[in-house]
């Protein structure tokens, strides 16, 4: 039984740069990243492989002595498939696939085709499907040869598999109708947000694997697929919720990740226009994660791009059950590493640096959870009395309650 199941399982080597733009610290994080993304996708990862340039090479993206060492790497272990951390060129895959002979991806079509697993609904399969369309055009002549020689497997899930006997003007055509799809299905979602009524809106945003979907379970009482994989959510999830006895919409969006391809972002605008929407963000952070400060500036400059980034947040540092530190002995003078930070120090730091409600909790362990239930409660209602400033019976059953249990 368990060698079938291995076998199911891609062998993979990850190839990255180290250059001007990106210290080996940085591609360290992003390495990690990808390894994540493959084991999300079905691979386990054999090795990586790291080369120092000023730039990517332009004909193999890394050197050609280190494209030798890979493709020696590659056959003396029946590596499966060759992943680069970087959206390759058209002209650096077809380059890179007559050297190495195996299937070449890069981390654009890896997360691609992760989202063409996750898929559920017929709304997300057309948003992938387009992407992956829009991303297969200027690759339609490397698809061709490479997919003669080997079919399926990560990477290949979708339009790549199905359509290779087509052309770039009928892709072109069925571009064309997707985008009219989703425009007919962005309508019909627009009503939907319309229909809800007066409700403030309040949406889950933050990177992906963060646990949005674990504190949404928690916050609506309701069972939305949560699991330590990226990107376990595609679909948006929209909830009543009432605390106290004031009522909301809670949303559950997709999470984001650094470099997510431009195909993504265009292809699930609808997704997005459920955070441009929104009254209320509830920004989720993984404090267990080393790089979690990364993921908070790169889900703010997303929000930015999307024009959300000034709306009222509340900051929930999730995962303090993960979190752990190394204390700094009293007679080390040396500066501060990231490790050496503990959760009161963060606390501290976090409290200080921004206007918004802070809040550390463990959606899993239900830490703090009534905190944050309180503080979500004053932030809606707040924004319920801008709205409706003579509708002030909704707030008395908490408050009332509030004060019983002080007594």
């Amino acid at each position: 039984m368990l060698e079938k199941q291995e076998a199911q399982y891609e062998k993979v080597v990850l190839v990255g740069l180290i250059t001007r733009e990106q210290s080996e610290e940085k591609l360290t994080e992003y390495m990690d990243e990808l390894e994540f993304l493959a084991y999300t996708a079905g691979a386990t990862v054999g090795e990586r492989f790291t080369q120092r340039m000023d730039k990517p090479d332009s004909k193999f993206f890394v050197g050609s002595g280190k494209l030798d060492e890979i493709t020696a790497f590659v056959e003396e272990y029946d590596i499966d498939t060759v992943i680069f951390d970087d959206e390759l060129t058209p002209s650096q895959l077809k380059n890179i696939e007559k050297v190495v002979n195996k299937k070449i991806i890069d981390r654009t079509q890896l997360i691609l085709d992760i989202f063409a697993q996750r898929a559920q609904t017929s709304y997300a399969r057309t948003q992938v499907e387009l992407a992956q369309y829009q991303y297969l055009l200027p690759r339609l002549t490397r698809m061709w040869t490479h997919l003669e020689r080997q079919r399926g497997g990560i990477g290949m899930r979708g339009p790549g598999e199905t359509e290779i006997e087509t052309d770039r003007r009928i892709i072109r055509d069925r571009i064309t109708l997707l985008k009219e799809k989703l425009k007919g299905i962005d309508k019909q979602m627009a009503t939907q947000r319309k229909n809800r009524g007066a409700l403030v809106r309040v949406a889950l945003v933050g990177y992906t694997n963060v646990g949005k979907s674990t504190l949404m379970n928690v916050l609506s009482k309701s069972e939305v697929f949560a699991e330590n994989k990226l990107f376990a959510t595609l679909d948006t999830t929209v909830r009543k919720v009432v605390i106290g006895n004031l009522p909301f919409l809670l949303t559950d969006t997709v999470g984001f990740i650094r470099k997510l391809p431009t195909q993504l972002v265009e292809s699930f605008k609808s997704t997005l226009d459920e955070v441009r929407e929104a009254d209320l963000l509830v920004h989720v952070v993984d404090i267990s994660h080393a790089s979690f400060e990364d993921h908070v500036n790169s889900v703010n400059q997303i929000l930015a791009e999307i024009e959300s980034k000034e709306k009222p947040t509340i900051m929930v540092f999730n995962k303090i059950d993960n979190f752990s530190y190394v204390k700094q002995d009293e007679d080390d003078l040396s500066e501060k590493k990231f490790e050496n930070y503990s959760l009161e120090d963060w606390k501290r730091t976090w409290m200080a640096k921004t206007d918004y409600p802070t809040l550390f909790i463990s959606a899993t362990e239900k830490d703090n959870l009534e905190e944050l239930r309180k503080t979500v409660y004053e932030e809606v209602k707040e924004i319920h009395m801008k709205r409706f400033p003579y509708n002030n019976f909704l707030f008395q059953y908490y408050e009332e309650e509030e004060s019983d249990s002080e007594e």
